[in-house]
């Protein structure tokens, strides 16, 4: 079997040692070849290629962004087919939601052990993803200040600081309070056949479940989001302080939500629109993708061959 390692150099979790064992672990299971990242979009320019190429798998070393580019490059416009190169993580990110959706543990070292014997063992499981407008996606996609916290993130990392789940969740009190217009919604949710909502302020769209983590805890607005089903969203209607910390704290709690008159929640959807008054944010997989008028949600199932 061929394979392919697309390293990510910024990976905030491994270790240069990590990095040696993973590679001569897999070159046991593999011709492989190993490139590392050094432009954003090369992971996808990668992935477009090792389709291509007819490479067998392709393995991430690296964090959501990385696989969600890897993803785009293989799936691009053509879409699944039996062409598509078998795919597996070594979580190497902040939050590393996919790697955990698929049951791998956060340590690289461990999570090494548990991709290297399901590649001894050929263990693949086919999952469904999810795709805003041209965009695939792994996890989940979010509009509005879900993508602006992201955005601010991302400035962060780019002045040298780390995403710890402290400056993740200062990130998102001080873009709460001062960072997001708060009285005036901009986004209304379309489905055929069904009225239109309006009064949107936030749009959270799962594929899987969690949506993200703080830390070890799981973050999980629609607990029913899962591979095998469509999309779920949860969309926010009051950007109201109260509101704000009733529903930030069913989001940590194990009870499964329901809609109420501040959020609107859908499970298993197929395909739906989200318009907006005015530009706004959206991120895919924890990547900012910049301010958007409107998006259209589709759900593909059967997509990706994943090891887990």
């Amino acid at each position: 079997m061929r394979g392919l390692l697309v390293v990510n150099p910024n990976a905030t979790t491994t270790t240069p040692r990590a990095r040696e064992v993973l590679i001569n672990s897999l070159s046991y299971q593999f011709h492989l070849e190993t490139i590392t990242t050094d432009h954003r979009g090369h992971a996808a320019e990668l992935g477009a290629r090792a389709r291509a190429d007819g490479v067998d798998a392709v393995i991430a070393l690296g964090g959501d962004g990385t696989a969600n580019e890897i993803v785009n490059g293989m799936l691009g416009d053509q879409g699944p087919g039996p062409d598509v190169p078998a795919f597996g993580i070594v979580p190497g990110g902040s939050a590393n939601v996919f790697s955990r959706s698929i049951g791998f543990p956060q340590d690289p070292i461990e999570a090494t052990g548990e991709l290297i014997s399901a590649l001894r063992e050929r263990r693949t499981r086919t999952i469904g993803l999810g795709r805003a407008d041209e965009r695939w996606f792994l996890c989940n996609a979010g509009l509005g200040i879900d993508a602006e916290i992201i955005k601010a993130m991302e400035e962060a990392r780019a002045k040298g600081k780390s995403a710890t789940p402290t400056r993740y969740l200062m990130t998102t009190l001080r873009q709460f309070f001062s960072g997001t217009d708060r009285r005036t919604s901009s986004l209304v949710v379309l489905r055929t056949g069904e009225e239109p909502v309006r009064g949107v302020f936030l749009a959270i769209i799962q594929n899987s479940s969690p949506w993200t983590y703080l830390g070890a805890m799981a973050v999980n607005p629609s607990p029913d989001a899962s591979y095998q089903t469509g999309l779920d969203l949860w969309a926010l209607r009051s950007m109201s302080v109260t509101s704000g910390l009733i529903n930030s704290r069913r989001m940590l709690m194990k009870s499964k939500p329901k809609s109420t008159n501040s959020v609107l929640m859908l499970h298993d959807q197929n395909e739906f629109t989200i318009a907006c008054h005015r530009p706004t944010a959206l991120q895919v997989d924890g990547e900012g993708l910049g301010d958007v008028d409107d998006v259209r949600f589709t759900s593909h199932a059967d997509a990706l061959r994943v090891f887990a």
